[in-house]
């Protein structure tokens, strides 16, 4: 099985600079449930990596974090798909901890729970963290354009990264799926 890791706000389900603090108002981005079980049906090993800093900030509980994750394993396994894990960071930036993206802690993660390496592995991300944290565990990144994507790309456009010159940039996860099944060929 191939590792692909994913983050979750504004890959998956939309974001809000307000933080999603609720199942309720954890809302897929249309076209990423399926996508994701399309990936997992053709062999995809999927990890959700996220920073959850809100639950850190004290404006959502753990049982509130994990009322989202089931709502999305339910969604998923409703679809077909299955998840390999989900791994979040509940610090604070101030916390200065070793797993917030854009450090590789969670990467490190799932590669020690899940047993294999992320080296070569897809990233997908509409942050510059999320794609900085698979870069320096060798991972292939992607970005999407949504949630936070649209203003990575102007940062990217007004502040050249020569590790991301060759960035392949998609329109959201379900844009990006087709060219991930067709690297499992």
């Amino acid at each position: 099985m191939t590792l692909l890791i994913l983050d979750r706000d504004g890959v998956i389900n939309q974001d809000s600079d307000d933080y999603i603090k609720s199942a309720d108002e954890w809302r897929p981005i249309p076209g990423s449930i399926e996508a994701m079980a399309r990936l997992s049906q053709a062999g995809y090993r999927i990890a959700i990596a996220t920073n959850q800093s809100g639950l850190g900030r004290g404006y959502f509980q753990q049982a509130d974090l994990d009322a989202m994750h089931a709502k999305m394993t339910a969604l998923l396994h409703k679809a077909g798909g299955e998840l390999a894990g989900v791994f979040y960071c509940p610090h604070t930036p101030e916390d200065h901890c070793d797993c917030r993206k854009p450090k590789a802690g969670l990467i490190d993660a799932i590669e020690q729970t899940l047993g294999c390496s992320a080296k070569g592995a897809y990233i997908v991300g509409d942050s510059l963290r999320d794609l900085e944290a698979g870069l320096s565990k060798s991972c292939i990144p992607l970005l999407v354009k949504t949630g936070k994507g649209e203003r990575s790309l102007l940062k990217l456009t007004q502040q050249p990264q020569p590790a991301l010159t060759d960035l392949l940039v998609f329109d959201d996860l379900a844009a990006s799926c087709d060219f991930l099944l067709s690297q499992l060929k």
